[in-house]
């Protein structure tokens, strides 16, 4: 961790992003002296016992939001700065959507109500569930309406599991905790902000001629840095079949991304996922203007693209090529059901209806909650850099969230 940071740490975490750091260099030792940036990225967030996802060194917001608010009894290239309000806006590294307003999953419950009825189904599988928020609030949202799901997560983090089941337990039996994805699922399946945390291999065009390169990670001394090889014949072909050449340009492709996809299409017999996550379709994801790509860490309330400072404490992520996980999807056998601005999923599904019902009389609560909404619902904060995106198999109606608005043919 370099020692000219303004990042206050403990000496405890320091420590530990001393190990982490360790760890790093014998893994670019055993490879020859050169690591692909995905598995450099893949061992700082995963690496057992020291990735920032799975050693407990993830800091999700706690914000004020374990209890759903009262009901009333009545009835281009800037993306540096485009994703710094959702991330550590209140505590901890950084905060996501559910944990900003229960109204969120209260909202996505709706949509998951029509993707459960239409697939005959009462499961629900949610990836990373982080705090455990989001599905807190798509229960309590399902119970108010008298229907009784099922809910299965499948958490990398041991610390956020224990979390999720302290925050879960008055489910009981209900919740489930999943070590792998089942070999068959019909039902909803929930993603928000998953995608976004997957290893991406980085490559850039040469400077001066037609060729890609793949960027790695060596190690010099204390420090870690670039170096630029040639790259594989399969990345090469991903690159070149996605944007054109130009110089010193320099980007990511998630790979793993469009793996999980496919991987989808192999257990998903009947039903729809809902992907939530900032990103662009192609033709704005690889804009000439976005000439360093998307890389973004977060730590400490601040966003910033150094993915190597203080390797272990920070999150490292990247926007989401949404045509490519649409055409990954039509490939496999799945369809697309909509792709949307989260503002107008969240508008279609009928927050708005869910806002008028809360309790007028509290003021305060009132307008933390309508703060919060608008967050949400902001070109300039999440509503407008988040997207919604559903793929689905056997499903014979359009799904409400997508509406209007809906913008598959964008992509």
């Amino acid at each position: 961790m370099p020692a000219e940071t303004s990042i206050p740490v403990s000496a405890d975490a320091l420590a530990h992003s001393q190990r982490v750091s360790a760890f790093l260099r014998a893994q670019i030792q055993e490879q020859g002296g050169w690591l692909p940036f995905s598995q450099w990225m893949h061992h700082v967030l995963y690496a057992p016992g020291l990735g920032y996802y799975a050693a407990g060194s993830v800091k999700l917001a706690e914000a004020a939001m374990s209890s759903p608010p009262r009901e009333s009894q009545s009835d281009a290239n800037d993306n540096d700065n485009s994703n710094s309000n959702h991330r550590g806006a209140i505590s901890g590294d950084f905060v996501t959507a559910p944990q900003l307003t229960p109204l969120f999953g209260h909202t996505l419950a709706r949509q998951v109500l029509e993707v459960l009825q239409q697939s005959a189904s009462a499961n629900i599988l949610e990836f990373g569930a982080g705090s455990g928020a989001f599905a807190h609030s798509v229960l309590s949202a399902l119970d108010s309406q008298g229907f009784t799901a099922n809910y299965f997560i499948l958490e990398v983090s041991a610390d956020l599991r224990l979390r999720q089941q302290q925050l879960l337990a008055p489910w009981g039996k209900r919740v489930v905790w999943l070590d792998c994805t089942p070999s068959q699922f019909t039902g909803c399946v929930l993603a928000n902000e998953v995608l976004d945390a997957m290893p991406v291999e980085l490559f850039a065009w040469s400077q001066h001629e037609d060729q890609v390169l793949q960027l790695g990670v060596v190690s010099e001394g204390e420090s870690f840095q670039f170096q630029e090889r040639f790259a594989p014949a399969a990345l090469e072909q991903a690159v070149r079949s996605r944007m054109p050449y130009l110089p010193g340009y320099r980007s990511e492709i998630n790979l793993q991304a469009e793996a999980w996809v496919r991987d989808l299409s192999t257990w998903l017999t009947k039903g729809a996922a809902l992907l939530i996550d900032y990103g662009f379709p192609r033709h704005e994801f690889f804009h000439p203007q976005r000439q360093r790509g998307t890389l973004m860490c977060h730590i400490q309330h601040r966003a910033h693209d150094d993915v190597f400072l203080a390797p272990g404490l920070q999150d490292i992520t990247a926007h989401v090529d949404f045509t490519a996980v649409a055409e990954t999807a039509f490939t496999s056998g799945l369809e697309v059901l909509g792709y949307t601005s989260q503002a107008r999923f969240l508008l279609n599904s009928g927050l708005p209806e869910l806002l008028n019902k809360l309790d007028q009389t509290d003021a305060k609560a009132l307008a933390q909650t309508h703060g919060a909404v608008q967050k949400l619902l902001s070109e300039a904060e999440m509503g407008e850099l988040f997207k919604v995106m559903a793929l689905s198999r056997g499903l014979e109606q359009n799904l409400s969230g997508f509406s209007r608005g809906d913008r598959s043919a964008q992509l």
